[in-house]
């Protein structure tokens, strides 16, 4: 029969899936004891284990599809007018709190992008919590016969967390570090974010394979500083795999889930809790250090910290590459013109989206910030394929 489980013997629901599971332990002897895939996997994705929740997720994909094509230009074409007809559209210079006072902020059809967009994530973040909590044995008893299992190996350090990670990211239900499935909710959370491109960690293995390397060539170790659920680990391991590779993330939980699916997928990444800015790694001990949507996330001191870090765990010649927003940009600062409009998306995604740092990212400088640590930089460094931008950022430790 295969692990691919007929459609409609999963359409109970999840009262259903603790048979399915039995179901498919009992008809294929391959998979391993506790492992929790009763819909089986469509290439690297383990499909969601029902029907009825695959079909919500399917729907509230396709609706933020819209959302962020439709009906955010229709919402971008409404302030703009209004902004030019009120003489607005070129005052970069206005303070935000001004820019609130201006009325696109009451337009039916930009409030309504950013009802709607808002709402159908936090429903798509219930849907995924219910499965997960609502069967709450089975998957940890999934996670902890991985525990141990290699390839690969795991590393945990709880109590580590400081208050500037308890905040709950992208709304995300306990964060990154309060909820013992956070690694997988992001997972199928972010499947969502990314509109159905990432199934196969697709933009992962992009990055990956766009991650320059030392001069000398050689690449023993990788460090990838807040690995999130391991995607991009994963695919670093899978370009280099002769070296030792290491995800790290504050979030125990991230990691467990990172360290499962590598298991799961026979790819021996090395997975630790630590924070990216004390990794507790020696001197010199990496050839790359590599972060994605990292440091928009963290305060401002925290992302030099970081940056330090990085520093001082690359041997010389060793390469430092942080991707995140508008590092593509030569990693010049955030604080870029904006119009009123452009300002006040800006405050709502870390207002009701949690982006709980954004506005102290926007301050900062990473080329600047890694000449401070001792990089020699190069703001024109290879595109790293996030979000269709330019040159990314890169730091060279000298010799």
């Amino acid at each position: 029969m295969s692990n691919h489980f007929n459609r409609r013997t999963v359409m109970g629901g999840t009262a259903g899936l603790a048979s399915a599971i039995a179901s498919i332990s009992n008809a294929d002897a391959k998979l391993p004891k506790n492992d929790v895939e009763p819909r089986g996997k469509t290439g690297k994705l383990e499909r969601l284990p029902t029907l009825d929740l695959e079909a919500n997720d399917e729907f509230l994909t396709s609706f933020r599809i819209w959302v962020n094509s439709d009906l955010n230009r229709a919402a971008t074409q409404r302030a703009e007018a209004i902004m030019k007809a009120d003489g607005l559209d070129k005052a970069f210079d206005m303070p935000l709190a001004e820019a609130f006072k201006h009325r696109f902020n009451d337009d039916p059809v930009v409030q309504m992008r950013a009802h709607v967009w808002l709402h159908a994530q936090n429903l798509m973040w219930h849907n995924l919590k219910r499965e997960f909590h609502g069967n709450y044995d089975a998957y940890m008893a999934e996670m902890e016969a991985a525990d141990n299992a290699g390839p690969g190996k795991l590393e945990m350090n709880p109590g580590i967390e400081p208050a500037y990670t308890k905040h709950e990211i992208h709304i995300q239900p306990g964060g990154y570090v309060g909820d013992p499935f956070a690694g997988h909710l992001y997972h199928y959370g972010t499947n969502n974010f990314y509109s159905g491109r990432n199934y196969q960690d697709d933009l992962h293995v992009a990055m990956a394979a766009n991650v320059p390397t030392p001069k000398d060539g050689k690449v023993l170790r990788i460090l990838d500083q807040g690995c999130s659920c391991g995607q991009l680990t994963v695919a670093l391991k899978q370009r280099f795999p002769d070296a030792e590779v290491w995800g790290i993330d504050v979030g125990g939980p991230m990691v467990r889930y990172s360290h499962m699916r590598a298991v799961d997928m026979g790819v021996g990444a090395n997975f630790r809790q630590a924070l990216a800015e004390d990794s507790k790694f020696p001197d010199g001990h990496f050839d790359i250090v590599t972060s994605y949507i990292l440091h928009h996330e963290v305060t401002a001191e925290v992302t030099r910290k970081i940056t330090e870090e990085s520093h001082r765990v690359l041997r010389a010649g060793g390469v430092y590459y942080p991707i995140d927003f508008r590092t593509g940009t030569g990693g010049r600062s955030l604080q870029r013109e904006m119009n009123p409009y452009e300002k006040t998306r800006n405050y709502a995604s870390h207002r009701w989206n949690h982006e709980r740092w954004l506005m102290q990212y926007n301050t900062i400088s990473h080329a600047d910030e890694m000449k401070r640590a001792g990089f020699e930089v190069n703001e024109n460094g290879p595109a790293s394929g996030f979000g269709g931008r330019g040159a990314n950022v890169m730091g060279t430790k000298k010799a």
